[in-house]
């Protein structure tokens, strides 16, 4: 009979969990409505993004990637995959066999767990992006890398583009601290929209 009883538990307590964080991130969409001019990054480690990708709760903004942007989606609720939008609903990506390549935004989806794309902007809904990440995301089609999960990944390949000096990154939220200094601005991951 205890049993029961813990699992209701339980469930409430992971309820009020769910209902805190979209409470928490409802609140950061508020304060994101109050700024006046994109909210700068100051360097302070873990400070980097604002408002995560997830599929768990819908954005209140949805945004028109801007060419050379950087998107991403999820892969199984625990790891994003990112690429560069670059155009005419296009991502070109580094797939898991190494292999650049332009996809779809729907193909972009494909074999993943994500139902939505993210695009990384500024607190004001702007997408951070450059035509120069682009040009070199779309001069590397067909090309094949050395792919690993961890030290040869989609965010490495994502990163590149900006660094050519090819400073190794390994993870999303390396990535977020970089594209952050980058762009000296907090990162709001929005949702994407896309065909």
């Amino acid at each position: 009979m205890p049993l029961p009883i813990l699992w209701l538990g339980a469930a409430a307590v992971s309820a009020l969990a769910i209902k805190s964080a979209a409470d928490e991130r409802k609140q950061t969409y508020q304060a994101r409505r109050l700024q006046s001019g994109a909210q700068r990054y100051g360097g302070e480690r873990g400070k980097a993004v604002a408002i995560y990708p997830t599929d768990l709760f819908h954005s209140e903004v949805c945004v028109e990637p801007a060419i050379g942007s950087v998107v991403c989606c999820g892969i199984g609720g625990l790891f994003e995959h990112t690429g560069i939008w670059v155009g005419d609903n296009t991502i070109v990506e580094l797939d898991g066999n190494g292999l650049i390549k332009p996809v779809s935004a729907s193909r972009f989806l494909g074999n993943r767990s994500g139902d939505n794309i993210f695009v990384a902007c500024d607190s004001n809904a702007v997408p951070l992006a450059l035509p120069d990440i682009a040009e070199r995301a779309l001069g590397q089609i067909y090309q094949y890398q050395d792919y690993h999960l961890i030290e040869n990944n989609c965010h490495q390949f994502v990163w590149h583009l900006f660094d050519q000096l090819k400073a190794p990154i390994t993870s999303f939220s390396a990535l977020n601290e970089n594209l952050a200094k980058y762009y000296d601005r907090v990162i709001y991951w929005d949702l994407a929209k896309v065909e």
